[in-house]
């Protein structure tokens, strides 16, 4: 009996050490800089702040416990994006997340090795950002406001459902 118990022992650590080990924590709180293209104020940027927030959360990161985030409000006025991007890599961030294609160019200008995630953008590739859609190379990443492939859908779309418009 005292064989089996060894053996059950020995089998039940084997199984739970990766799941303790799994379930610890770096202690290192983890920051996230976001550059925003709007202000502050904007009901569009609170909403999606939050919905970000939300997500983050349930995956587990909570703002001031394991992750710290930072955001920059440009406010529309270019002049504020570079300056802002500055002081986000100044904070050195694990990410920055740039919300709106008019703030992924400054934060371009002051890091290539923080890596960047842009929502909003209109065309990526054309702007410089990425190097294409497919593989993005270097330190940037993100999504389209659309794909231009679905431009030629929406005129055939157009086409269909009023074939007498030129």
């Amino acid at each position: 009996m005292r064989r089996r118990k060894f053996i059950g022992l020995l089998g039940g650590a084997a199984v739970a050490w990766p799941l303790a080990a799994r379930a610890q924590q770096d202690a290192r709180i983890r920051r996230i800089g976001m550059l925003w293209a709007t202000s502050e104020d904007d009901p569009v940027g609170q909403t999606r702040q939050t919905a970000f927030l939300q997500g983050l959360q349930q995956l587990g990161w909570i703002d001031g416990r394991n992750v710290r985030i930072d955001a920059r409000w440009v406010a529309g006025n270019p002049a504020n994006a570079r300056p802002y991007a500055a002081e986000l890599v100044a904070l050195a961030p694990d990410v920055i997340l740039a919300i709106g294609g008019a703030v992924v160019g400054p934060l371009l200008q002051v890091t290539r090795t923080v890596p960047v995630i842009f929502t909003l953008a209109v065309d990526p590739v054309g702007s410089g950002f990425i190097d294409g859609l497919s593989r993005p190379g270097g330190n940037t990443t993100g999504f389209m406001l659309f794909d231009y492939s679905l431009s030629g859908k929406w005129l055939a779309l157009l086409k269909e459902i009023a074939p007498g418009v030129t």
